[in-house]
């Protein structure tokens, strides 16, 4: 029995040996690649990295930062939305600005209010009052003479009828109700010339520096409605309602570090490829007027013709792909822009990696 149940055992060793054999003998066809591998479609060509951005004169995106501080209020602009010149993207509280640009306009109206009471002046109130003050120093002048005339009168018919004394207070009192009247004579004459010019010039630079204050305070109230200054797409916005923001932009959680509050590029009818072209490759570079170029999308099939914008004479440590910026570089390119259409659908979207080979026509 044993003897039995040894031999079945080997005989089915055997026979799983042979099944395992065949099993793993099958000859397995390797899948077709989801995509062809980028070739050079030239016969001589130079390899270079490229990102795609908006086709613009100078520069790649346009990133926009705000001038003032503070907590975000409103987001105005979806990623993607095409905007004219001027349209407001975001909106940042303002609640502390409005309230001193008021205060400031305010204290430029009462400024602007103190210096037309000057400009009116004499008031016809203030004249009349001025003119009978003159009237009574007359009147009083009038009495006081009278007093001494009869005084002195009276001391020249017989001298021990009045006190020498009381003859010289009355001659007093008549010269004090003189001068009283050349007083309020000269007062009626500085009311009808009305205010002192250089009071009016001093309160009308009081006023015009409270209006500059004013129209800086409110010029920087508009800075609180973050616009775009030239038509194109927002490719990016970078807050949100409740986060605050300021000059360096808005601070990313993920890269613990700042980014633009918003990306814009230009009109994307047309996108531009800044590709990279090693150093030691410059010298290989074709003429502009006989350079053509090909770029490959990473991941399909897709290949698209380019046509040659502008060399970007200055070679600069290749990191604008890895964004190392603390990174040490050894290796140095040269960047060189070109063009290419926007199809629909979207094909491409700026900040794409992709492979171009740059030809000799």
């Amino acid at each position: 029995m044993r003897n039995r149940i040894v031999f079945a055992l080997a005989i089915l060793g055997v026979l799983a040996g042979l099944v395992a054999a065949y099993i793993f003998g099958i000859e397995r066809k390797a899948q077709p690649p989801a995509f062809a591998p980028v070739a050079n479609p030239y016969a001589a060509a130079i390899y270079a990295n490229g990102i795609i951005e908006g086709d613009q004169g100078s520069g790649s995106n346009i990133n926009i930062y705000p001038e003032v501080s503070g907590p975000v209020v409103k987001v105005l602009v979806r990623e993607g939305q095409p905007v004219a010149v001027g349209a407001p993207l975001l909106q940042i509280d303002d609640a502390t600005q409005q309230a001193s640009t008021e205060q400031l306009r305010l204290q430029a109206e009462a400024a602007l209010a103190l210096l037309n009471e000057l400009q009116a002046q004499p008031r016809r109130e203030t004249l009349a009052i001025a003119k009978s003050q003159v009237d009574l120093a007359m009147s009083n002048l009038k009495i006081a003479r009278d007093q001494y005339d009869k005084r002195q009168a009276s001391f020249r018919i017989d001298s021990k009828s009045i006190s020498k004394d009381a003859l010289d207070t009355a001659g007093d009192t008549m010269r004090q109700a003189a001068v009283a009247l050349d007083v309020a004579r000269k007062q009626y004459e500085l009311t009808r010339a009305g205010a002192w010019s250089y009071d009016i010039a001093n309160q009308r630079k009081q006023y015009q520096a409270l209006l500059q204050a004013y129209r800086s305070a409110r010029s920087v109230l508009l800075k609180y409605t973050v616009k775009a200054q030239v038509a194109g797409v927002v490719l990016a916005v970078n807050s949100t309602p409740g986060s605050y923001v300021s000059s360096q932009g808005s601070y990313n959680a993920y890269t613990q570090g700042f980014d633009p509050l918003v990306v814009m590029s230009a009109s994307q009818s047309t996108l531009a490829v800044r590709c990279y072209v090693d150093e030691i490759l410059v010298s290989r570079l074709p003429p502009p007027d006989h350079m053509q170029a090909q770029m490959s999308l990473r991941g399909s099939n897709v290949k698209v013709a380019l046509q040659f914008v502008r060399i970007q004479p200055y070679v600069s440590p290749k990191i604008e792909l890895s964004n190392q910026r603390q990174e040490r570089v050894d290796l140095r390119v040269l960047p060189v822009i070109f063009r290419f259409k926007m199809t629909t659908p979207a094909m491409a979207y700026p900040g794409q990696l992709v492979d171009v080979f740059i030809g000799s026509k």
